[in-house]
């Protein structure tokens, strides 16, 4: 196993299981002999979901459970009357508190039938084996109209908020993701380099060029780290404390993907900035809503960042980083939030946070598991929640033969962050959730009731402030105004001019 997956494996801990939980439903029925073959054909053909971690001394391995049993993976579930949102929200939250058996293959779906009419089901996949963006590409190669790449295709080099890496960091990649890899594909890649440089000439490797990129962009990351060090602890508010352990989960209504699109464009902003800075405006208003005084608040969220190379064929495992974003919660004004947002993302361009992130899981995952948990801590003081923006697909999917209508996903809080927030676009909508530690926010309804009317208020602001824009420009390109009697002395001399026939010296005089 790489060393940044054994350091997702060994961040278990009383306060939660690093799982990513998936929610999914259908207007209409699955059959549940249907949903297992499609598990067994299309999840399966991946081997990794056949094998189990198993920690040793050195890290950990993964090794193939030879008496895998399907049936202890796909678990078929009804709900209780009314079998509604409610219903399927209580059992997302108790699998979600749930730790996964470490003696099996460690990921789990269940089938939730006659949800709604129709049918849901909830994916527990532990972190260890893949990351957020793998997963979602594991789920699009499950449907049978797949209008995305499914694993093994090359993507573009985009973030988990869909934008494009600002900084050239492959050199420097090249290297700190050798600790996504397990040991024996490093040694093997070792020998290869090395063959190479005994064919090109170990002039190469002190080329000078190559060796100033390679040294400033690694001076860079431990600048990084130790600016990342360096932050202080995110404010104390009612959204961090200790954790219990269970989770509460919730989604809200979903909002017009080209309504977001609209904003940004209105305003000089991406869609990303637009996003982030309505979870901002439900932050502020939800901790308003509870007397906590939020004037001059800034809450710092954990983004990840993926990692993976434009050549490099996505795979399990985990190639990503992280960014630590300034929201402004304490902005009521939707478009100073806005504004104070778009600079945020705007500073954050370049950055060398997200490879700096990947090589400290690295060397977490190289050290003694007792050394790796301060550690986490230590990051984790640095924010209050982790939110996950994940571009999807824009094309309705159909899991069975049936359209798949909603999507939700949470990632794992590490250390101490005990709130999840993640945005999903799909179908040409926006769909939010949250999962949040019970000891902090029991009600997480009250999180994701609040994203609708938060956008909707920027929505509404940004709209206004465009009209006032184009009503004052207007204006400017308009002829002054002349007053009433001037007005009516003008018209007066209109009707009597084309009726002189010559001009009078005295009128002129």
């Amino acid at each position: 196993m790489s060393s940044v997956d054994t350091a997702w494996l060994r961040m278990d801990g009383p306060s939660g299981a690093m799982m990513i939980v998936g929610v999914s439903a259908t207007d209409t029925p699955i059959r549940p002999g249907d949903f297992r073959r499609m598990i067994e054909q299309r999840m399966l053909c991946f081997a990794r979901f056949r094998h189990r971690p198993v920690a040793d001394a050195l890290g950990a391995s993964w090794v193939e459970d030879e008496a895998f049993d399907l049936d202890a993976h796909v678990a078929h579930v009804v709900l209780p009357e009314p079998a509604g949102k409610a219903e399927l929200q209580a059992l997302a939250a108790e699998l979600a508190s749930t730790p996964l058996d470490p003696a099996r293959p460690m990921w789990q779906v269940h089938l939730v039938e006659r949800y709604n009419g129709g049918s849901a089901w909830i994916t527990r996949v532990h972190h260890c084996y893949a990351d957020g963006i793998a997963m979602v590409r594991v789920l699009l190669s499950m449907t049978e109209q797949d209008p995305a790449p499914a694993l093994g295709t090359r993507p573009p080099p985009h973030t988990a908020s869909g934008r494009r890496l600002a900084v050239d960091v492959l050199p420097v990649l090249s290297w700190v993701e050798q600790l996504a890899q397990p040991a024996g594909d490093i040694l093997e890649n070792a020998l290869a380099e090395g063959a190479k440089l005994l064919e090109t000439g170990i002039h190469q490797l002190f080329h000078p060029g190559r060796a100033a990129a390679i040294a400033a962009q690694a001076g860079g990351m431990v600048g990084e780290f130790a600016k990342v060090v360096a932050l202080p602890d995110d404010p104390d508010t009612p959204l961090r404390g200790d954790l219990g352990g269970r989770k509460a989960v919730a989604w809200g209504t979903p909002i017009p993907l080209h309504e977001v699109k609209t904003v940004g464009r209105a305003l000089g902003c991406t869609i990303n900035d637009v996003l982030m800075a309505t979870v901002a405006g439900v932050l502020g208003d939800y901790l308003r809503a509870r007397g906590f005084d939020t004037d001059d608040l800034t809450l710092r969220a954990s983004v990840p960042v993926n990692l993976r190379s434009a050549d490099e064929p996505l795979t399990l495992g985990n190639r990503f980083g992280l960014v630590f974003v300034e929201l402004a919660p304490g902005l009521a004004n939707p478009l100073a939030r806005l504004h104070a947002t778009r600079e945020a993302m705007a500073a954050l361009k370049g950055s060398l946070q997200p490879p700096m992130a990947l090589m400290s899981l690295g060397l977490m995952g190289l050290m003694p598991a007792r050394v790796q948990a301060p550690l986490v801590e230590l990051f984790s003081r640095k924010a209050t929640a982790v939110v996950s923006n994940v571009p999807g697909p824009q094309s309705p999917l159909y899991m069975c033969g049936q359209r798949v209508s909603e999507m939700y996903f949470w990632v794992p809080q590490s250390g101490s962050i005990g709130l999840g927030l993640s945005l999903l676009s799909y179908a040409g909508q926006v769909y939010f959730g949250a999962i949040a530690d019970r000891r902090l926010v029991d009600d997480p309804d009250g999180l994701v009731a609040r994203f609708a009317s938060e956008f909707e208020k920027l929505l509404l602001a940004a709209t206004v402030g465009t009209l006032a824009v184009r009503e004052t420009r207007a204006r400017q390109k308009l002829p002054p105004r002349r007053s009433a009697a001037g007005h009516g002395s003008a018209r007066k001399q209109a009707k009597t001019r084309p009726q002189r026939k010559t001009r009078d010296p005295a009128a002129t005089t």
